[in-house]
């Protein structure tokens, strides 16, 4: 099961601030909406998200091919379902798993 960490979500209470500081950080976004600012780093994404939790902190996610499967597989191996599998766009589905300390284990794929 290869995967790769290809993005990272930055939740933000204040999406103008967050912004002014990440654009003068990476350059301009390549998606600049009220939901989502999104930065390619080298074709690394990150982004910024308001309606994130910001007591959250960042989170990485793994690329996966198969979602549903590697959920349960990290479910069966002791994790706990921060949020539910949600279409993101098309073709496209995240989800954020927790580890035994609580730490999030964020999945992108399919």
């Amino acid at each position: 099961m290869p995967t790769s960490i290809r993005s990272v979500v930055v939740p933000v209470s204040d999406l103008e601030a967050a912004k002014a500081i990440y654009t003068a950080l990476l350059g301009t976004p390549h998606t600049d909406e009220p939901y989502y600012v999104g930065y390619n780093v080298n074709g690394f994404e990150v982004a910024l998200n308001p309606q994130g939790t910001v007591a959250d902190g960042p989170i990485a996610y793994t690329d996966v091919d198969d979602l549903d499967a590697v959920r349960a597989t990290l479910l069966a191996a002791g994790a706990t379902e921060r949020t539910a599998p949600v279409e993101v766009g098309p073709g496209a589905r995240i989800c954020v798993l927790e580890d035994a300390d609580g730490n999030a284990v964020g999945l992108r794929g399919k």
